[in-house]
C-alpha cells in the first residue's frame, strides 16, 4: 500500500526540490499535497488521510509548532518530520515534546533526509503490522469467546436475554446478526462409517479436532465470518454470519455446503452429510433451528448428501416431529437419571408408534431405527457404557430386526442407564467437584471447556450439561465470573498494573480483558480501582474522625 506525504513550507523552492529530489516511489510514498502554512496543511489533512508530514517550523499564519500541537490534539494519526534551521533548535525541542518523530536541519541534506524518511516509514509500517496482528488476535479471542457462548445457546444451556451481562459488550453484536446454519454429520448408520465406531476415544477426538480445523480454514480462506461448533462426536454446527441486506439464496448456500464437504473429504477422507436450515436464523432462534435440522437429519432415511430442513412436506413430517419431541424428552429424562420419566416417555413412544403404524406402517421401522441411533450417540456422549457393552449394542443394532426388537432394545438401553443413574449421579457430583477445583486452579490461563471435560473424563457436551445442572450457570459464565471477581479483588487490594492483573486472571490481551471487565462491572479497570480506593480513603477518614 502506497503511503501519502504532505509537504509544508512557505518557501516554494524547498517544496519543489523535495518533490523532485526525494525518491518517493522507492520509499513507498506519494506526495499528496503541498501547503505554505499550518492553516493550509490542516485543511488538506481534513480532506484526505496523510501518513507522513514534512514541515518547516517558521511559517506565516500558523507556524509548524502550532500545526503539530493541533494535529496531536485532534489525534490525527500521522508521523511528522520537522525541517528547522540552527536558530530554531529551541522550537524543535518543544515540537519533539508534541510527538515529532524526527527532525532535519537546514540546509537540507537530501541523502540524510531520505534515510530519516525510510526509517520513520519502516517504524510506522512495523507498528501498523503489529497493530493489525494484535487486532486479529483480539478479534479471534472475541470470536472464540462468542463461539463458546454460541455453543451454550445452540445447546439451550443459556438464556439469550437482554439483561445478561455476557451479552453487553462485543458479544452483544451477536443479537444484531443473522446466520446461515449448516449442520454436518457423520452418518453412523452408513456402512462406510462403521469403522469410526471402532476407533479409540483418542483417535476420534483427534479426527473431530481435525474436522473443526479444516472447516475453519476453508471458511476463513473464503472470507466468510463464521463459528464452527462441535455439538457431539461426529457432528458439527457451522454458523456463517451474513450481511443484513443479503437475501437467502439456496444455490449459494448449497455451494458453501458442498465446499465444506469436499474439503473434509479431500483433507481427512471422511464423508459427511449436510443439513441446511432453510432460512436465516437470528441468535435467539439458533437452538430451535438446530433441533429442527438435527431432527430432520436423524429422521430422513436414504438422505441426499445435502438437504434443507425442515422438510417442505410439513404434513408428512408432523407425526414424525411429534414422535421426535417425545423421544427427546425420553433422552432428557435418561440424562437426568429420572427413572419415572423414562418409563412414562417410553410408554408415550409406544403409543405414538401405534398411531403411526395405523397411518403409515412403512415409516415406523426406519423412524424407530433412526431414533435408536440417536439414542446410542447420546449415550456415547454420556459414557454410560463400557467399550465392550457399547460394541455389543452396536452389533445388535446392525442386525436386521423388527419393530418389537427395536422397542425392546430401547427399553433395555434406557433401563440400563436408569439402573446406573444413582451411581452415575454420585460420579457426576464427584466429577463436577473435581472440575471446579481444576478451574479455580487454572483461571490464570486460557482454559477451554474441552480441556476441562477431558480432565474429568467426560465428553464436552455431557460435561457442559452436567456443569449447568450442578452450578446453575454455563462453563463460560462460571469461568468469566470467577476471573472478574478475582480481578476486582486484585484491583482493590494491590498496586499491580492492569496488564499484570489481566494476565493473572487468564487474559493475554489487556484490551480484551478491559472489554470483558467493563461488561461485568460497568467500569473500566482503572476507574474501578480509583472508585474503590477513594471509597476506602473516605472510610478510613470517617474511622479516624470517630476515634478522635
Amino acid at each position: 500500500m502506497i503511503g501519502r506525504v504532505l509537504l509544508v513550507d512557505d518557501e516554494a523552492h524547498i517544496t519543489r526540490n523535495l518533490e523532485k529530489v526525494i525518491p518517493w516511489e522507492m520509499l513507498g510514498l506519494t506526495v499528496a499535497g503541498v501547503a505554505k502554512n499550518g492553516v493550509e496543511a490542516l485543511q488538506l489533512i481534513e480532506l484526505e488521510s496523510i501518513n507522513l508530514l514534512l514541515c518547516d517550523i517558521r511559517m506565516p499564519v500558523m507556524d509548524g509548532l502550532e500545526l503539530v500541537r493541533q494535529i496531536r490534539e485532534r489525534e490525527i494519526p500521522c508521523d511528522i518530520i520537522m525541517l528547522s534551521g540552527y536558530q530554531d533548535f529551541a522550537y524543535t525541542r518543544a515540537a519533539i515534546q508534541y510527538g515529532v518523530n524526527d527532525y532535519v536541519l537546514k540546509p537540507i541534506p537530501y541523502d540524510e533526509l531520505t534515510g530519516v524518511i525510510a526509517r520513520v516509514m519502516s517504524n510506522q509500517r512495523n507498528k501498523q503490522k503489529q497493530l493489525f496482528e494484535e487486532q486479529q488476535k483480539i478479534g479471534r479471542m472475541i470470536d472464540l469467546a462468542s463461539e463458546k457462548i454460541l455453543y451454550d445457546i445452540i445447546m439451550d444451556y443459556t438464556d439469550f436475554s437482554g439483561s445478561h451481562w455476557l451479552f453487553s459488550g462485543d458479544e452483544h453484536q451477536l443479537r444484531l446478526q443473522q446466520f446461515v446454519m449448516i449442520v454436518l454429520d457423520l452418518d453412523v448408520s452408513s456402512e462406510k462409517t462403521k469403522d469410526w465406531r471402532d476407533w479409540s476415544d483418542k483417535e476420534r477426538k483427534l479426527w473431530n479436532f481435525a474436522v473443526c480445523n479444516v472447516l475453519r480454514e476453508k471458511l476463513q480462506s473464503n472470507g466468510l465470518h463464521h463459528a464452527v461448533i462441535q455439538t457431539r462426536d461426529g457432528e458439527w454446527c457451522v454458523l456463517i454470519e451474513t450481511d443484513k441486506a443479503m437475501v437467502f439464496d439456496s444455490a449459494v448456500i448449497r455451494v458453501w455446503a458442498e465446499m465444506l464437504l469436499t474439503s473434509v473429504r479431500n483433507h481427512i477422507k471422511l464423508s459427511l452429510n449436510a443439513g441446511i436450515y432453510r432460512q436465516f436464523a437470528r441468535v435467539e432462534e439458533l437452538s430451535d433451528a438446530f433441533k429442527l435440522v438435527q431432527m430432520g437429519m436423524q429422521l430422513t432415511p436414504a438422505a441426499n448428501t445435502i438437504m434443507y430442513y425442515p422438510l417442505e412436506q410439513e404434513r408428512a413430517a408432523g407425526a414424525d416431529q411429534a414422535f421426535w419431541v417425545t423421544a427427546e424428552k425420553l433422552i432428557s429424562a435418561v440424562k437426568r437419571g429420572d427413572a419415572a420419566s423414562v418409563g412414562s416417555e417410553a410408554d408415550n413412544i409406544s403409543q405414538q408408534l401405534q398411531l403411526l403404524n395405523e397411518n403409515n406402517s412403512a415409516r415406523v421401522k426406519p423412524l424407530l431405527h433412526f431414533f435408536v441411533l440417536h439414542l446410542m450417540r447420546e449415550m456415547k456422549e454420556m459414557s454410560v457404557f463400557s467399550r465392550e457393552q457399547e460394541e455389543l449394542l452396536w452389533r445388535r443394532l446392525d442386525l436386521r430386526f423388527g419393530i418389537k426388537d427395536l422397542l425392546t432394545f430401547i427399553q433395555q438401553v434406557t433401563s440400563a442407564v436408569s439402573e446406573r443413574s444413582m451411581d452415575k449421579k454420585k460420579q457426576s457430583e464427584s466429577s463436577m467437584s473435581e472440575a471446579k477445583i481444576f478451574l479455580d486452579r487454572n483461571l490464570y490461563r486460557d482454559i477451554s471447556v474441552e480441556e476441562a471435560a477431558t480432565h474429568v473424563g467426560l465428553s464436552t457436551s455431557y460435561f457442559s450439561l452436567l456443569f449447568k445442572q450442578t452450578y446453575g450457570e454455563t462453563f463460560i459464565e462460571y469461568v468469566t465470573r470467577q476471573r472478574m471477581e478475582r480481578a476486582k479483588g486484585l484491583l482493590a487490594e494491590s498496586q499491580r498494573s492492569v496488564a499484570q492483573i489481566a494476565k493473572e486472571v487468564g487474559y493475554a490481551e489487556r484490551r480484551y480483558f478491559t472489554k470483558v471487565f467493563m461488561k461485568y462491572t460497568g467500569d473500566n479497570p482503572t476507574d474501578y480501582r480509583s472508585k474503590f480506593q477513594s471509597q476506602e480513603k473516605e472510610f478510613e477518614m470517617e474511622v479516624e474522625e470517630e476515634s478522635s
